[in-house]
């Protein structure tokens, strides 16, 4: 064995960026936003207030009145602004302070943050850039054809927080192939990768693992689940929507969108939020078609929980060893940079076209021997049970 390969490698950690990410940030579903309270939001190291107006518009502003610091989450809706506990300085959703009650003038220096805010398809996107700069066009994120469609059914939405992980970990999933049969008991038989711009796509095609017991995305009396297709992408940092389609026996697709969206609350930890809705099957009413959308929001809910359980754990690695199966990592982590430098540090290696594809062939066969393998000795295992 030469030097080299005698060599232990040690795994470089480094410190998690304490910038956050330029781009759109989903902080949820706009229904929860409007019910003329003001709501908390810790995101970006900092606390924020949202609060929608008698005139429906919804803002975000710097949560901490700049007068004497009081928690303008904690004040009160009035008109179209959000009056702080303290005094009642009154604060336009454009950051201005419009009134003092008490005072014969309000002071020309009597402004605080706004954030740029954007309701789409249901959701309220709040823009942050470390720079300032008003979002440009090109960092638009597609509208959702299915929204509001009669054929599809709502949003069924999920939120968890995740402490002790940056969120680049969430973000890596993107080129991962292997994970999803470790973890999410999938085979993957097709799996590519596209990068350009702002956009990170994953294209995806599975199968379940018969070892494993997994409930049928569409409940225990569904129709055999065949497989999966999907073609995930990522517009900016931190939102994806990905066009998951499951296949059953019974002929009958089952057209969905999956929204994996995220915001950071500091540089350790995250808001996960995922969402779910699903195109109705012929014949279903409203309530059974979203009863199979929180079937399946539940299902993708399992596969969620057991990523958190790997990001609680793991190291931070910013030199991960791999294999050529895993994918381009590193051509990944270079395209998610773009987010966290300033616009004109931009490098081409960034956003230019960028194109990878797994050869799956190796790894299913390795994993379909270890399934038939699981399968035999739980076979074996049953017949010695007593009768």
């Amino acid at each position: 064995m030469t030097a080299v390969e005698d060599e232990v490698r040690h795994i470089e950690t480094g410190p998690a960026p304490t910038r956050y990410a330029r781009g759109w940030h989903c902080l949820g579903l706009i229904r929860d936003f409007t019910d003329g309270k003001p709501h908390q939001i810790k995101a970006f190291g900092q606390k924020l207030v949202v609060f929608a107006g008698e005139d429906g518009n919804v803002n975000v502003l710097d949560a901490y009145c700049r007068h004497m610091g009081g928690d303008l989450s904690q004040g009160e809706v009035k008109g179209n602004e959000i009056a702080c506990p303290f005094h009642d300085w009154r604060w336009g959703g454009d950051g201005r302070c419009k009134s003092i009650p008490y005072a014969r003038r309000v002071p020309l220096r009597a402004r605080t943050a706004a954030w740029p805010t954007m309701v789409q398809d249901g959701m309220l996107f709040v823009w942050n850039d470390p720079e300032g700069n008003p979002p440009p066009a090109d960092a638009a994120i597609p509208k959702i054809a299915g929204y509001e469609d009669p054929e599809w059914t709502d949003w069924v939405w999920y939120t968890t927080t995740i402490e002790g992980a940056n969120c680049r970990e969430i973000v890596d999933n993107v080129v991962d192939m292997a994970h999803f049969f470790y973890v999410h008991y999938s085979f993957p038989t097709y799996f590519k990768n596209i990068f350009e711009g702002h956009v990170a796509t994953q294209i995806m095609n599975g199968v379940g693992r018969e070892d494993v017991a997994r409930p049928q995305a569409a409940g225990s009396d569904a129709p055999k689940n065949k497989g999966t297709s999907s073609t995930a992408s990522y517009y900016g940092p931190s939102f994806m929507i990905d066009d998951l389609t499951y296949h059953y026996e019974d002929g009958n697709d089952v057209p969905s969108v999956l929204i994996n969206c995220h915001y950071p609350i500091d540089e350790n930890s995250f808001v996960l939020q995922y969402g779910v809705m699903v195109k109705k099957l012929p014949g279903l009413d409203d309530e059974a078609a979203t009863g199979m959308a929180r079937k399946m929001g539940d299902f993708i809910r399992l596969g969620f929980e057991q990523d958190v359980e790997i990001w609680r754990n793991k190291a931070r690695i910013e030199n991960p060893l791999l294999c050529e199966e895993d994918g381009p990592v590193y051509q990944l982590r270079r395209w998610y940079e773009q987010f966290y430098v300033d616009v004109g540090e931009v490098q081409a290696e960034m956003t230019d076209r960028f194109e990878f594809e797994i050869d799956t062939t190796k790894p299913n066969a390795a994993w379909r021997r270890e399934v038939e393998e699981n399968i035999a000795r739980r076979n074996a295992a049953q017949q010695e049970q007593p009768v």
